[in-house]
């Protein structure tokens, strides 16, 4: 029988929101380890989903305990839980992420998250010598309409060095992350196909993970970057 999420996920993560302290999770961890249960029972079905039409070499659930070390939030735990499916394979670039968050909050997203220099600096000379290929599948019709595009919240202010201001690309070239997402109202994710919902948002990504793990594996001449 499918996994289907349930209101008290929400009900949990509002009431850990208002009281955010250590010893009101341990007064309710049974509480928090029901929950924990039925999402991960929900990720490993949003996992074998997933490997329908690509492969999925692990799935990573995220802490609810923060990182306070740099952060002037000193509560201990994150109000929402999210988890990342991460591809198989040098040659399939890219991941996937979900997260679940009550007040409309829950989105899953996917793409290129804070790539490394190498990386970054490689995406960045493709699209500075040719963007018509990202550009085409980004405005493709269904896709545009589930993602509006690259998130544009990690981004350089004008141009990384090096590059031309004035080049056409410059609105891709300057993200520092190539991410597209989707938002979910409470309803869809408590709904009984919201697992078809996530996985048909997350099929979408396809010709631009096909696309961009190209561009990760090869160098500007076309040649393979695999096996040297």
């Amino acid at each position: 029988m499918a996994v289907q999420l349930n209101e008290d996920i929400f009900k949990f993560l509002n009431a850990l929101k208002e009281n955010n302290q250590r010893e009101w999770m341990a007064e309710n961890k049974p509480w928090y380890l029901k929950n924990e249960a039925l999402l991960k029972s929900f990720y490993g079905e949003i996992q074998d989903g997933l490997n329908t039409f690509d492969h999925i070499e692990k799935t990573k659930v995220f802490r609810i305990h923060r990182d306070v070390r740099f952060s002037k939030n000193k509560t201990p735990y994150n109000v929402h839980r999210s988890a990342s499916f991460s591809r198989e394979g040098a040659h399939r670039r890219g991941g996937y992420y979900l997260r679940i968050e009550p007040g409309g909050k829950s989105r899953m997203a996917g793409g290129f998250f804070n790539p490394n220099p190498a990386d970054l600096k490689r995406i960045r000379k493709e699209f500075e010598v040719d963007a018509a290929p990202i550009r085409t599948i980004l405005n493709a019709t269904k896709f545009k309409k589930a993602f509006s595009g690259l998130n544009t919240n990690n981004q350089v202010k004008t141009a990384p060095r090096g590059f031309d201001i004035e080049n056409p690309a410059n609105d891709l070239i300057k993200n520092k992350s190539f991410v597209v997402s989707h938002s979910f109202s409470d309803q869809e994710v408590l709904s009984a196909n919201f697992k078809e919902q996530l996985l048909d948002h997350y099929r979408l990504l396809q010709p631009f993970f096909e696309y961009m793990s190209e561009v990760l594996t090869t160098d500007l001449n076309g040649a393979s970057l695999l096996n040297q």
